[in-house]
């Protein structure tokens, strides 16, 4: 048995990932997966993806390869992480049955995040019933593996606590400890924890057209930094101009490193009092993204050449990690009494 802490973390594959979800959660997977003290469980979460998104299977087909590639080119290594496709472990689906029957209606009706996404995917009365209940899939995920950590962003604290409400009510029920209790790991940096769009809105996302992905190619992620939400009060370069709500200020904060303190400080202060324009604050802010963005671009484009071993990786990720679900369900079924052949 493993001394490692177990970590398991995942996506939804609705599309090519973006610099939110990397500084969001992806690059912090990969420091933990360099460091050597973790045994890392990676998910391409495309049931969860159908739960929105079920009129649209080719979509959530074609995004699995995009996120694996995504998942390789900024540094996850298979050889050290377990990179899973969801829908290939059927025991999560069974675990999902069982832990259903331990949450009440209005118990998934507090939950903040439901409650937002909810909202914000405009579903009213019309909310899928998969969806309504995808925090206790989520449960089933996280426990299947018993994972001890689960990297995840700010806003979903609400989901790693029903989660821990989930597994203490089976463990008492069944008066067992079968089921682990697992902590959430959130982004250090607070702005990184949910990067606005390029346009200022809250969330970054594909049908607001307002992201940068990894994928991107050098003149998109120009084209795309240059029309980026600043001050609109700033309007003459000689003008006072504010940093806060101004997204060029705000991705400096996230992707400058220690080398760039010194001038983004040195920037903030001269654009508060006036004789520093837009344009030279966002060529600088390309500068900072390329320093971070170009390797994983040139080594996602060189990926894509061999998808044959890309679905290699997943084959042989989704078989490893059945293995271990497999062996948590058997535990679950003995601890409530279902297994009745032995």
């Amino acid at each position: 048995m493993t001394s490692k802490k177990i970590v398991l973390t995942g996506d939804r594959p609705t599309g090519k990932l973006h610099i939110g979800h990397y500084v969001g959660s992806l690059k912090n997977r990969v420091l933990m997966q360099n460091a050597g003290d973790y045994e890392m469980f990676v998910m391409i979460a495309d049931q969860q993806a159908l739960t929105d998104h079920a009129r649209e299977p080719e979509k959530i087909r074609q995004s699995v390869t995009e996120v694996t590639l995504d998942y390789l080119a900024a540094g996850l290594n298979p050889e050290k992480t377990t990179i899973f496709i969801q829908s290939q472990i059927p025991e999560l689906a069974e675990l999902t049955m069982y832990y259903m029957n331990l949450v009440s209606v209005a118990r998934l009706h507090r939950n903040p995040t439901v409650k937002t996404e909810i909202d914000q995917k405009g579903f009213g009365e019309g909310v899928p019933a998969g969806f309504f209940v995808y925090p206790v899939s989520q449960a089933s995920d996280i426990t299947a593996f018993k994972a001890d950590l689960v990297p995840v962003g700010a806003d979903q604290k609400p989901m790693i606590e029903q989660t821990r409400e989930i597994v203490r009510s089976f463990n008492n029920a069944y008066n067992t400890d079968v089921l682990v209790e697992p902590d959430g790991i959130y982004p250090e940096n607070e702005k990184s924890g949910r990067l606005p769009g390029l346009d200022g809105n809250a969330k970054m996302s594909k049908s607001l057209n307002n992201g940068i992905y990894l994928a991107d190619d050098f003149d998109t992620v120009r084209q795309k930094v240059m029309s980026m939400y600043t001050d609109p009060d700033h309007i003459r370069i000689e003008d006072a101009g504010k940093i806060e709500g101004n997204m060029v200020f705000h991705y400096l904060d996230v992707f400058g490193t220690e080398k760039h303190a010194e001038e983004i400080q040195a920037m903030k202060e001269h654009y508060q009092r006036g004789g520093l324009g837009d344009v030279k604050t966002k060529r600088y802010l390309l500068e900072v993204l390329e320093e971070e963005l170009r390797p994983i671009r040139e080594k996602r484009l060189e990926l894509a050449k061999d998808l044959g071993e890309v679905e290699r990786i997943l084959k042989a990720g989704s078989q490893k990690a059945q293995q271990v679900a497999a062996q948590t369900l058997s535990d679950v079924k003995r601890a409530m009494g279902l297994d009745y052949f032995g």
